[in-house]
This record gives C-alpha cells, sequence and structure tokens, in this order.
C-alpha cells in the first residue's frame, strides 16, 4: 500500500495530503485558495516573458495596417 503524498500549501506552507478528500489541494484551505487566486488577478504573480515577446507572437495573424 502507497504512503498518500504530503504537499506544502502554496500560500501558507501548510501540509496536505494530496488525495480526492482534499478538496481544495493544493491548497489548505478556501481562504488559501482565495488568497491566491486574488494574487494573479492583481498581477502579483506573472509569468516571465520578454517583453517583445508578444509582438513575436502574433505579428504573422494579422495584415499590417495602413
Amino acid at each position: 500500500m502507497s504512503q498518500t503524498p504530503i504537499v506544502e500549501c502554496p500560500t501558507c506552507g501548510a501540509p496536505v495530503e494530496w488525495n480526492a478528500e482534499s478538496t481544495f489541494r493544493p491548497f489548505c484551505s478556501d481562504r488559501c485558495k482565495l488568497i491566491d487566486l486574488g494574487a494573479w488577478a492583481s498581477e502579483e504573480h506573472k509569468i516571465p516573458v520578454a517583453p517583445d515577446a508578444e509582438d513575436e507572437i502574433f505579428s504573422g495573424d494579422f495584415d499590417p495596417r495602413h
């Protein structure tokens, strides 16, 4: 029988069992989940990207304006 993995809550660091009964996993509670969501919404958390990367990604999708 395998042991249930334990992870740390990304918000507060509390131990969380990784199983189906842990409804808020990887968070320990709804409160920690909402705190993390708020951090993403206020752009405290970001995925790093080069400043001109968006221009490179979408440059071929549209005809240039004249």
